[in-house]
């Protein structure tokens, strides 16, 4: 693997891909992700400004098998047919299946995994770098660490330093919590030219200033043009107006879903539900999280009005 072009390869948007079922039995509806896709490369996503992460979080893993999330990689590999790089989720609990999923990746032409601390237990700091060792081992991807301190352990300034030195180790997605001191700016301006780092806390001018070289954005999925639009913005450094949309674009969404998430838990509904919106193919996301369509539908059709997203049925 050339670890620098590789690294230079993760910059732009990060799309989280949602994984579409069929509505009757649940069952994948890959033909609908090919679609889904393709509106992004006709929507101007493409290497240089964006990069795609199927099976992720908003992507359903959790609740898909092993082979299922296996296809999903492969669906959205063949149809980004090299025009985008690809990620393929690969959280787990368990790190013989990183490992295996690791391996899977490699052979579906996924470019880099992302991988965070396992879940449900508590892990220790060294549990999670054994954990990345044993993925970095297993196959020439480049590896994206993800820190979900929600979920399980953190990741210290020291363990990020000690994951640097693994060669298959090339990004970072990164939050912290809310109470932190300035980690969030630490690290990027620590780590980012040893790592691609992937802005997962909605503070694209500041990390785009201290060095991040992506933004995860989902509003990508409904309006590919908008993520675009503003990654070239904050390479030109026209910070204050990128600051200003994403109050008029970013805010009202993020505050819909904070609203949702006293109804559901999970993620990617939201997304689903504003692709349906715009007339995509779309789907509910599996259980245990609930349907949100019909509850949220005129709060989040009226919300995108709001933001100026073009092609809002009924409009």
């Amino acid at each position: 693997m050339d670890q620098a072009r590789t690294r230079e390869r993760l910059c732009g948007c990060y799309v989280t891909v949602p994984s579409m079922f069929q509505d009757d039995d649940m069952e994948l509806n890959l033909p609908a992700m090919r679609r889904h896709v393709r509106f992004l490369l006709d929507g101007g996503i493409a290497t240089g400004n964006a990069v795609l992460l199927a099976g992720g979080a908003a992507g359903d893993f959790s609740t898909m098998t092993f082979d299922e999330r296996r296809q999903v990689a492969e669906t959205v590999v063949e149809e980004a047919g090299g025009q985008v790089p690809v990620v393929m989720g690969a959280q787990t609990t368990s790190t013989r299946e990183v490992i295996e999923l690791a391996r899977t990746a490699e052979r579906v032409g996924a470019e880099y995994i992302q991988v965070s601390a396992p879940f449900y237990f508590n892990h220790t700091e060294e549990d999670f770098y054994e954990y990345v060792v044993a993925a970095a081992e297993a196959a020439d991807v480049g590896i994206i660490v993800y820190n979900t301190f929600w979920t399980s352990v953190g990741l210290s300034m020291n363990l990020v330093e000690r994951m640097v030195e693994l060669p298959n180790v090339i990004g970072l997605k990164w939050a912290v919590p809310a109470i932190s001191g300035m980690s969030f700016e630490k690290v990027i301006h620590q780590f980012g030219k040893r790592l691609s780092v992937i802005d997962n806390q909605g503070r694209f001018v500041t990390s785009h200033i201290l060095g991040g070289r992506a933004i995860e954005t989902h509003i990508c999925n409904h309006w590919p043009q908008w993520g675009v639009r503003t990654w070239e913005m904050l390479e030109r450094g026209e910070y204050a107006e990128v600051q200003r949309d994403m109050v008029h674009v970013c805010a009202p969404y993020y505050d819909l879903w904070a609203e949702m998430e006293e109804y559901t838990s999970g993620d990617g509904y939201l997304d689903k539900l504003c692709m349906e919106l715009v007339g995509l193919d779309s789907s509910r996301c599996r259980p245990p999280t609930r349907d949100v369509r019909e509850k949220y539908r005129e709060k989040a059709r009226r919300m995108l009005i709001e933001c100026g997203t073009p092609g809002v049925l009924g409009t």
